[in-house]
């Protein structure tokens, strides 16, 4: 067995979270994931500042309190905190090990980064532009010695399946045993997400500082989950489906190394906060790897207006035709107006009286969107609807990213091991590939028969919701096989869609994992052009399962 730990799950996680991991019990590995597709637009606007730079500054301040109890309890630390610049981080932990007179090999991954070559690949010409590289380049450099290996652009499984590649000398065609250990790397990846936090029926346990996960490994890709005894939070099924089902499509979750089908996984409680993993199958990778595209899209402003007390609707009405008419000599290339009824009637605070109107807009020309339209805004202040206000003063525009995935061949690829004595191994592709195929969904049962209650769905039901790009998925699962079998025949995805208006004009893909549970919902759209661009209220889609729990559905009452 490997025991390998999470202390991170983004570039701005619990700081403490790598001291807590190395004193709080036995581990062998420490991971840390500080990179999204968000992060790499961070960091590439950092890199145009400084080409030194472009990794994650926090995990070196963490190192330069933490290299030498690592060392000293010989616990392995693996990280995509190198960003863009993994050659870069790699080089400044050598000087921060050398200050402290700590004594360990650092090694790091490269090849990532195809922003030079992004003309010859058809990308464009973005601010951004990595490959999701796999496992064995993290494998080399364990393999060499490294106490330490810096990554860039991997998947954030990887950081987990290097190390227990290293540990039992899996093939690169072991794909069960490859796709147990990517289970077991999704369920790690965001930090205390498995362990309570996020979770959909956080009233159960007590949340108020859950401790990191780990995963106990196991020679044949199997795997327990748990988390460090004494820490908070709560290890159960319920937290690992949740995790499980985050930011995924089908039930083949395709990476570079090996296809794991999600739908052939069984989660068991094995005792307080301890959930196994097992029945991982795995297929070879798809021949394509993917690719982080960010551009800069422009420049976006946005001004929130208060409306307050009677007639919403029509103070709604009225400043929306005032700005339109005054932005008319210059009209951004888009504008977004959203009202939220946030008001209720007869309230017994002003706050509660109130609707916010938020207005976007978004052009190529930083002019137009800065003062031109702010300044539109505040001038209506003493002459628009009665009680104007808005949330925040005039400001200027601010650049906004977009994010697009894309895909090249594998050999397109180069995946590189720099060992810690300065050597470079290249990574082969992966030899033995497959088109990526959907897996066949039987059709919709028929919902069982009987009494029903109208309550919100998340009375029965759990979810979990995030961003991939301008899609959103949402994972929704329910605890017992009574349960499951009303809702794989209730929430199909004209339900789905009655149920978020929002997404009535979109593509809802709907793929069922009946091992887990649970359905997976993808909507294609919603999110515009990524996280970055901020096309929605909440652009990261991280509560909109939140919203489908709160929606009443008429539920058997046998199951409540």
């Amino acid at each position: 067995m490997i025991r390998i730990g999470n202390a991170s799950g983004f570039y701005g996680d619990r700081f403490s979270a790598v001291e807590e991991m190395l004193t709080g019990g036995d581990l062998d590995v420490l991971t840390g994931d500080y990179l999204a597709e968000l992060t790499m637009l961070i960091l590439g606007r950092d890199r145009m500042k400084d080409p030194g730079r472009g990794y994650a500054k926090t995990f070196l301040r963490q190192m330069e309190q933490n290299l030498g109890l690592a060392k000293a309890h010989g616990v392995r630390v693996v990280t995509n905190a190198g960003g863009l610049n993994p050659a870069g981080l790699a080089a400044a932990l050598r000087d921060l090990a050398t200050r402290l007179g700590v004594d360990v090999a650092i090694a790091h991954v490269e090849g990532d980064d195809l922003l030079g070559r992004a003309d010859e690949l058809g990308l464009g010409t973005p601010l951004t532009a990595n490959a999701y590289l796999g496992a064995w380049g993290i494998v080399e450099c364990l393999d060499a010695g490294a106490d330490v290996v810096v990554t860039g652009r991997v998947t954030d499984a990887s950081l987990v399946v290097g190390p227990a590649a290293a540990q039992f000398g899996w093939a690169r065609t072991d794909y069960d045993r490859l796709a147990g250990a990517v289970a077991a790397g999704h369920v790690l990846e965001c930090g205390a997400q498995a362990t309570g936090g996020n979770y959909a029926f956080f009233t159960e346990h007590d949340v108020t500082r859950p401790g990191f996960p780990l995963a106990e490994i196991d020679a044949d890709g199997s795997s327990v989950i748990t988390k460090h005894e004494g820490t908070g939070g709560a290890v159960t099924v319920g937290t690992v489906t949740a995790q499980l089902l985050y930011e995924i499509g089908g039930p083949r979750y395709a990476g570079p190394d090996v296809t794991t089908r999600f739908d052939t996984l069984t989660l068991d409680q094995q005792g307080p906060d301890r959930v196994r993993i097992s029945g991982a199958t795995g297929e070879p990778p798809p021949p394509t790897t993917k690719v982080c595209v960010n551009t800069v899209g422009g420049f976006r402003n946005e001004t929130t207006f208060v409306l307050t007390g009677l007639d919403i609707e029509a103070k709604a009405a009225l400043v929306r035709e005032q700005v339109t008419t005054a932005l008319k000599p210059s009209p951004p290339k888009e504008i977004r107006w959203t009202l939220a009824r946030t008001d209720q009637p007869d309230a017994a605070s002003e706050q509660q009286a109130s609707a916010l109107l938020r207005c976007v807009v978004k052009d190529p020309d930083p002019k137009v969107v800065g003062r031109a339209f702010s300044g539109a805004a505040i001038e209506l202040a003493l002459a628009s609807y009665p009680g104007f206000h808005v949330t925040a003063p005039p400001s200027d525009g601010a650049p906004y990213g977009v994010y697009t995935p894309a895909y090249v061949g594998n050999d397109a690829v180069p995946h590189v091991a720099v060992l810690p004595d300065g050597s470079r191994i290249d990574i082969a592709p992966a030899a033995d590939t497959r088109e990526l195929a959907e897996v066949d969904s039987a059709e919709v049962p028929e919902p069982p028969a009987g009494p029903v209650r109208r309550v919100p769905l998340g009375t029965i039901a759990g979810a979990r919701s995030g961003d991939k790009g301008g899609d959103a998925n949402v994972g929704v699962w329910v605890r017992s096989a009574e349960a499951w079998r009303w809702l794989d025949a209730t929430l199909t995805v004209e339900e789905f869609r009655r149920l978020l208006p929002e997404t009535a004009d979109l593509t809802v893909h709907r793929h069922r994992l009946p091992n887990l549970l649970a359905l997976n919902f993808v909507v294609e759209g919603i999110l515009g052009q990524g996280v970055s661009s901020q096309a929605r209220f909440d652009p990261q889609a991280k509560a909109l399962g939140e919203w489908l729990r709160a929606r009443h559905v008429d539920v058997p009452e046998e199951l409540l």
